[in-house]
């Protein structure tokens, strides 16, 4: 392998097993490693003490094993085994009420730059690096040792994940087929509800497995209760409150391919079609115009504002404009589910822009609960920036 040499006194995350060898560590590299090579990591004074794929960029290293040893040839497999385990052992995997879940969530999983989403046999691939993307064929190898018969395919979806700029051949498609296996949108079960999946084309893998338990409390609240789901995607939110009693729910999301999959979602569920209104609309727009109480619970779910730091201020203010609104519109004694999945967001700086929103309203608003995700979205205690997902619950007068 070639090696990444360190900066004297720079290998001390390393040895607090932080998963990640900084651009600004390093004093030099011996040996021309390509992107997405696996090189050793080295000390100032000559001990190898990591080995990771090597990119390009403000990461030099995405480590896979701490210590003097390379990866083995079984280490994917092991590692996969491992995740699964986790998996079965919180109750996800084997559970009939839910057959889909994350198997991988990259460094939470000790496996930076890979995520593998399970959608009852199916497992949908998405590499965030070049190491990963190039590995990706013994990945599905793994996937096939670990699972058995049980796997019917094995989907690679990088192309938009996957560094393009490394000269990779970002093309989706499938690793591995079983004999049988059909291609199509697919009905999944998540803690009993059903949902029409389609990984070829939709967002990420195909669903937001992130939310299942926010969804979940979501359902305990509904009832009775006039529902609005904002930036909605395929209706997750929506399902929820219609199979627990809500009295109406709306579904708002600019993209018209979700929307038309939020109807089929809806259609699925059995829900008289009545109790639900799909809007196609710019979320935040037609929050501005809806009539004040006319929502007695409204879910504010956004896409990432901030992918990276230069973005933090503007992605602050604008879940303080969100916010805001949602709180100064929903019902006296309604319920705000407020999020953000950025990642360069911290909980307390999204706490405060709610805050601010709460303030900005003069209304009289209660945290009742703390969101976050899920634990087949596992944050390795070594790498908190793996905790992206937060949110609140807030009771407003």
């Amino acid at each position: 392998m070639d090696k990444v040499i360190l900066r004297r006194g720079r290998e001390e995350s390393i040895r607090r097993f932080h998963p990640w060898v900084f651009s600004g560590s390093v004093a030099k590299i011996e040996g021309t490693p390509k992107e997405g090579d696996l090189v050793g990591v080295w000390t100032s004074d000559g001990e190898m003490i990591a080995s990771g794929h090597y990119q390009i960029g403000s990461i030099t290293v995405r480590i896979l094993c701490f210590g003097p040893e390379a990866p083995s040839d079984g280490f994917y497999t092991e590692m996969l085994r491992r995740a699964l385990e986790m998996r079965i052992s919180v109750g996800l995997h084997g559970n009939p009420g839910t057959n889909c879940y994350r198997l991988v969530h990259g460094e939470g999983d000790n496996l930076p730059g890979l995520v593998i989403d399970w959608y009852d046999g199916v497992c949908v691939l998405q590499a965030h690096s070049a190491g990963m993307f190039r590995d990706r064929h013994r990945i599905a190898d793994a996937l096939k040792e670990v699972y058995g018969p049980s796997l019917k395919a094995v989907y690679d979806k990088s192309s938009g994940t996957a560094p393009y700029k490394a000269g990779l051949d970002l093309q989706d498609g499938y690793l591995y087929k079983a004999d049988g296996f059909e291609d199509g949108d697919t009905v999944v079960l998540e803690n009993g509800h059903k949902f029409l999946v389609n990984w070829t084309e939709g967002q990420k893998t195909g669903f937001f497995l992130d939310q299942r338990e926010n969804r979940e409390k979501v359902g305990r609240i509904a009832a009775g209760h006039n529902v609005l789901n904002l930036f909605c995607y395929t209706g997750g939110f929506s399902i929820y409150a219609l199979d627990n009693g809500a009295k109406s729910v709306t579904s708002v999301d600019s993209s018209r391919k979700a929307m038309e999959m939020v109807d089929r979602n809806v259609a699925l569920s059995g829900a008289d079609p009545s109790r639900h209104t799909s809007i196609c609309d710019d979320a935040i727009e037609y929050l501005k115009v809806i009539p004040e109480g006319k929502f007695d619970l409204i879910i504010v779910d956004p896409p990432a504002f901030a992918k990276h730091r230069g973005a933090l201020r503007n992605a602050l203010r604008a879940y303080q404009r969100l916010s805001t609104a949602a709180i100064s519109k929903v019902a006296r004694g309604g319920f705000v589910f407020t999020f953000s999945c950025s990642q360069v967001v911290d909980k307390e700086a999204f706490s405060l822009a709610v805050f601010s929103a709460a303030a900005a309203t003069g209304r009289k608003v209660r945290i009742l609960d703390r969101l976050n995700q899920p634990g087949d979205h596992a944050v390795n205690i070594y790498h908190p920036e793996g905790e992206y997902l937060k949110g609140l619950l807030l009771y407003v007068e």
